[in-house]
């Protein structure tokens, strides 16, 4: 059994994703009352603990883990963010927990594997100097250390590109097959390239390419999860989604057109942007997508970010937003994950979590091989 701790936990997604055969769940942590709310009702009251990063201990921390898992805030990293990086109260909350991977440095119970997920825009945040901050806490404290891009449309049918950094504890030996000598199309990114060759040399020491085996393909879309009489989201009146389709620019209307002539059920997701018009005046757009993806889902912070979708059955056209179910399954959480019952919370709680099985197939086909080579030495060698 691998044993780890839950940083900025929010619903227990990463819980979700590493599983409950192979790994416990020593101390998780998220400052959210409503988010610990939801992962107590969903986890148990044993191991969360609801409070600020910065005003835990290492004494709070029981033991020495395998795995911390940490998905920092997003919010001042993000693109849409504004630009505070890690010098943000939100993002900046990094440093209180690597102050406390530190801290149980000094007492000889050094995490195995530190683990952390953001959005990209970590990649290019001050011109990439909050990337290289990040490598470079990593390559002081002795860790082998590497990153990926993963998008969860691999597993789901949602467009979610995240970014996973993940350490090695330089005394533990990596497993012939785990590493690359050159990054991979598949998970090193381009904007990943272009980070990497812009951290110092010294960082670089440590920098290894990790390899994971390419996904088997998706065989879920976006209509596979989509509910017919969702409980929390009411379907819009017809003349509210001709003010949708109004909307629309030329080239999102002749999507829906097209998806009119179509012999099957359609399902298009759609966000709502802000766009410059043919005169320059900023105008709200409705743009679709019939990929059979969804885009990625965001905290909602307004109206315009929340995601709806419009189901085209030959002339008729029904919209209405995305339910919070169906913002779940996108996640990959099971339907017996239990949501809140405020909608606005459950979207948040979902659009602001990791994708499930994306985390799962970290945990099988990189955290897993290594610990388990790990034990096996240590078990020998007593």
């Amino acid at each position: 059994m691998f044993e780890f701790y839950e940083f900025f936990a929010g619903g227990g997604m990463v819980r979700a994703g590493l599983g409950s055969t192979n790994w416990r769940c020593r101390f998780a942590n998220d400052f959210d009352h409503k988010k610990s709310a939801v992962y107590r009702r969903n986890w148990g009251n044993g191991t969360l603990r609801t409070a600020d990063v910065k005003t835990l201990a290492v004494h709070d921390l029981p033991g020495q883990v395998d795995l911390a898992w940490a998905s920092f805030p997003c919010q001042d990293l993000s693109l849409a963010g504004g630009g505070a990086g890690l010098r943000g109260d939100r993002s900046g909350t990094f440093w209180p927990f690597w102050s406390l991977m530190q801290d149980l440095i000094v007492e000889d119970r050094a995490p195995r594997i530190i683990a952390l997920e953001n959005v990209c825009g970590t990649l290019t945040s001050h011109g990439g100097k909050d990337f290289a901050a990040i490598c470079s806490a990593f390559e002081k404290e002795d860790y082998s250390f590497g990153a990926l891009v993963i998008d969860a449309a691999h597993f789901v049918p949602q467009s979610r590109p995240r970014l996973f950094i993940v350490g090695i504890r330089n005394d533990i030996e990596i497993p012939a097959g785990l590493i690359e000598p050159e990054p991979s199309a598949m998970w090193h990114s381009r904007g990943l390239r272009t980070a990497y060759e812009n951290i110092p040399a010294r960082q670089r020491r440590n920098w290894v390419w990790w390899s994971l085996p390419t996904p088997p393909p998706r065989n879920t879309s976006f209509a596979d999860l989509i509910e017919d009489d969702p409980a929390d989201v009411d379907w819009r009146t017809a003349s509210e989604t001709q003010r949708l389709l109004a909307m629309m620019s030329e080239v999102n209307r002749a999507k829906v057109d097209e998806a009119k002539k179509a012999k099957r059920r359609l399902i298009g997701a759609i966000y709502k942007r802000t766009r410059h018009n043919e005169s320059g005046r900023k105008v709200q757009r409705a743009e679709i997508r019939f990929d059979d993806v969804a885009g990625c889902l965001r905290t909602p912070a307004g109206g315009s970010s929340r995601q709806l979708i419009l189901v085209v059955e030959g002339q008729k056209v029904r919209s209405r937003l995305i339910s919070g179910r169906e913002t779940a399954r996108l996640m990959g959480l099971p339907d017996d994950y239990e949501l809140p019952e405020n909608y606005n919370e459950a979207y948040h709680l979902t659009g602001d979590g990791v994708v499930v099985p994306a985390v799962r197939h970290l945990a099988r086909h990189l955290f897993e091989p290594i610990l388990s080579q790990q034990k096996r030495r240590a078990k020998a060698a007593a």
